[in-house]
């Protein structure tokens, strides 16, 4: 049974009344076949043969180039000063206190959801023009019933003119927050999300902090959400600075953007630097696999390249930076080369 709960959030007041919850039972059985939301946005026909981040193939691919360097997924972190605890442990417990350490940071480094952006509601119930300058304040009526999960929840705003219509998403997120609070989040938008704060805060190599603030903050289909991911995975493009996201939970993300937007030059020159060839190679393995008509893709097809050679036909079919990528593949070869000679 839906309840409605009241009370003043900034511009807002919302209230209930009791007579009108069996009504609001009945809105609820009768909109069953549509939810509230009508945010959910339905891939296209066409997008069904592109390869999507949640694919199998994909995750696999984006988990491998993402690396786990336990140092860096257990970092210290700040936190209340605690004396450090000592364990005496044989060859054998350290080996498998490794392997548990490396199963939970697997777990840490586990991707979030990359989504498209959730369609604005603008679904009017009525407008009653009655009710017309009778207040100077909006009414949110808010379902508060706890085991109807938040996109499916009920919340309604009256407008000052009599309109009815569905709270719009910074209303829903808001109201949500208020009810049922998500621990970290606010209910007002930190300012180290503006854009003239991220610009101060990028030069300081915190982009892995500011990801996972905005985690925290916005829903994963948000345009807060995406804007600030965009903003990040710019600036680490601009700068060259994807190792501050190597073995993170962010990783992935950075790397399937720009995937899709046709710019891993820079990633690929990357990742030879630090003779990651493997991880090179998968990447471009991944490009191919999302743009299956670009000239790389069809070419490594018909020579069913593998290995450098998918890294080489990239370079000259599709790269603008093939003079690097071919320079820094050739100065791995020469280094792998002294090595094997040693």
């Amino acid at each position: 049974m839906a309840g409605l709960g009241t009370m003043r959030c900034l511009f807002f007041r919302s209230y209930s009344r009791v007579k009108n919850v069996q009504r609001s039972h009945q809105m609820l059985v009768r909109s069953s076949v549509r939810t509230l939301c009508s945010g959910t946005q339905d891939n296209a026909p066409s997008d069904h043969a592109k390869p999507q981040f949640t694919d199998p193939a994909v995750q696999d691919i984006l988990t491998r180039i993402t690396g786990l360097d336990l140092q860096k997924v257990f970092k210290p972190i700040k936190q209340e000063l605690k004396p450090p605890t000592y364990k005496l442990m044989t060859d054998k417990q350290l080996n498998q206190a490794v392997v548990i350490a490396t199963e939970k940071a697997k777990q840490l480094l586990q991707m979030p959801p990359v989504l498209p952006e959730r369609k604005p509601i603008c679904d009017v119930l009525s407008e009653d023009k009655i009710l017309d300058g009778m207040d100077t304040a909006k009414y949110v009526f808010t379902d508060i019933t706890y085991n109807i999960p938040h996109r499916e929840r009920f919340i309604l705003v009256r407008e000052p003119n009599g309109t009815l219509r569905k709270a719009g998403w910074d209303e829903r997120d808001r109201l949500i927050q208020v009810y049922f609070p998500k621990d970290g989040r606010k209910l007002t938008v930190p300012l180290i999300f503006k854009e003239e704060n991220l610009k101060m805060v990028f030069p300081q190599d915190r982009h892995e902090d500011v990801l996972n603030l905005c985690l925290v903050q916005f829903e994963p289909d948000s345009s807060e959400y995406l804007r600030v991911h965009t903003a990040t995975y710019e600036d680490l493009d601009k700068h060259n600075k994807y190792k501050l996201l190597w073995s993170t939970r962010h990783f992935g993300g950075m790397a399937w953007y720009l995937v899709n937007a046709r710019r891993v030059d820079g990633l690929i020159v990357d990742m030879l630097k630090r003779e990651l060839l493997q991880d090179a190679v998968s990447l471009v393995s991944l490009f191919n696999m999302v743009h299956p008509h670009s000239e790389s893709a069809q070419e490594a097809a018909s020579q069913q390249a593998t290995g450098t050679d998918l890294l080489k036909i990239y370079a000259q079919k599709e790269s603008q930076r093939s003079g690097y990528i071919e320079l820094s593949l050739q100065a791995y070869e020469q280094t792998a080369a002294k090595s094997l000679a040693a």
